[in-house]
């Protein structure tokens, strides 16, 4: 058989995209959907303004089309800045136009504000999803050629789609993420026995003054719990702590009442409670076989909260729901010693110009070796047991 012709076109919105259509592409070989790569994600963050041209994110999803269906995306936008993206180029953009050049506009093919591995390269399944990966990964180097932007970033991407643009001329980038994985532990208390005896005294402590004498209660919400009273309570706790870390946050108010409507049995939400107010919470989504931890708040200061809240009620929740893995967001290795174990993420990176592209390839090979260095130093680190026997 031929192979198909393909052409892309460019979609501003995703209202311009059928969700039966986005969904289809967008789904693994087992027919579910990643929450992240849902079409609902992404629709809510357009329509709360949240991912829009009037916060620097210009939608340009990249449909790919033969015989007038289409067999594939590249969820795409084009951003005259780097914030909201969590793999860091601000460095190179200061450095290309200092050189004379300019780094903006550029192609950004991620999940807007969610540093978590998925597909990018979203095709069909079938016999021809090899050539429509490929047509995708060209196609993105062309349109941003088109456009005049200086480059095409494809960020927190599975290993095997970076390394298919690394076959044509992206250059590979990689970082650090800490991940529980669970190896099959029957209880918490299992996942305990595993680690070393002075790492898990540390973390039954840090769980006891979490909670003890504070009257705090944890609550997990999901579902018809998601009323629009507990996303008011959360999104204060989103705000403080946004606007402590980087100014201001990312995410509309409206957004989280989106997901609440359209993706509300895919999220969990962890709240503390104290004299019948919540005072802080973390909100996961929640995939096929993992859980996604994402947005931690809170208006009361309470030592240990938020280890409980973010991590070990994630890991108890995976546990009990047999769920593989846990990812807990971007960076902090203090996740080390709480039982999250360092993986390594990927990117991919188009650049147009050449003279610019050789710097960045120079600069990447010294820091993937940096990276592999530091997940090695780190893994050793990790709490669990180092010998078959150990003495409480």
């Amino acid at each position: 058989m031929s192979a198909p012709t393909y052409t892309i076109r460019v979609a501003s919105s995703l209202k311009d995209i059928a969700t039966t259509d986005w969904n289809a592409c967008a789904a693994s070989a087992d027919g579910k959907v990643d929450p992240f790569l849902d079409h609902a994600y992404f629709l809510s963050l357009e329509e709360s303004g949240s991912a829009t041209r009037q916060t620097g994110w210009l939608g340009h999803h990249l449909v790919l089309e033969a015989d007038g269906a289409i067999q594939g995306i590249l969820p795409c936008y084009l951003k005259g800045h780097s914030r909201g993206e969590y793999v860091f180029d601000a460095g190179w953009a200061e450095a290309y136009e200092r050189a004379g050049g300019r780094y903006y506009p550029k192609l950004q093919a991620s999940v807007p504000f969610t540093p978590a591995t998925g597909r990018r390269l979203l095709v069909k399944p079938g016999e021809a999803g090899g050539a429509a990966r490929s047509a995708l990964v060209q196609g993105a180097a062309q349109v941003a050629m088109k456009l005049g932007a200086s480059s095409v970033h494809v960020t927190f991407c599975p290993e095997d789609e970076a390394a298919l643009m690394g076959e044509a001329g992206y250059l590979l980038r990689t970082d650090t993420q800490f991940h529980f994985e669970n190896e099959g532990y029957g209880s918490f208390d299992g996942f305990l026995a595993a680690l070393a005896s002075r790492k898990r005294k540390a973390i039954r402590r840090e769980r006891r003054e979490a909670l003890e004498g504070r009257g705090i209660t944890i609550r997990q919400l999901t579902g018809r719990d998601l009323t629009e009273d507990v996303w008011d309570a959360f999104f204060a706790f989103y705000m403080d702590t946004g606007s402590r870390k980087w100014g201001r946050p990312y995410l509309m108010r409206s957004f989280f009442s989106l997901i609440g409507e359209r993706m509300a049995d895919r999220i969990l939400l962890i709240m503390a409670e104290r004299d019948g107010r919540y005072i802080a919470g973390a909100i996961n989504f929640i995939g096929g076989d993992v859980l996604y931890g994402r947005h931690w708040g809170a208006v009361e200061e309470h030592p240990f909260l938020h280890f409980e809240v973010c991590y070990y009620q994630a890991i108890d929740y995976a546990i009990s729901r047999g769920l593989k893995r846990v990812e807990a967001g971007a960076q902090g290795e203090h996740k080390l010693a709480r039982g999250y174990r360092p993986v390594t993420t990927h990117s991919a990176h188009f650049i147009a110009d050449p003279g610019f592209r050789r710097a960045v390839a120079d600069y990447l090979d010294r820091e993937r070796r940096y990276v592999a260095d530091a997940v090695e130093e780190l893994d050793a680190l990790a709490p669990f047991r180092k010998m078959a026997a150990e003495v409480d």
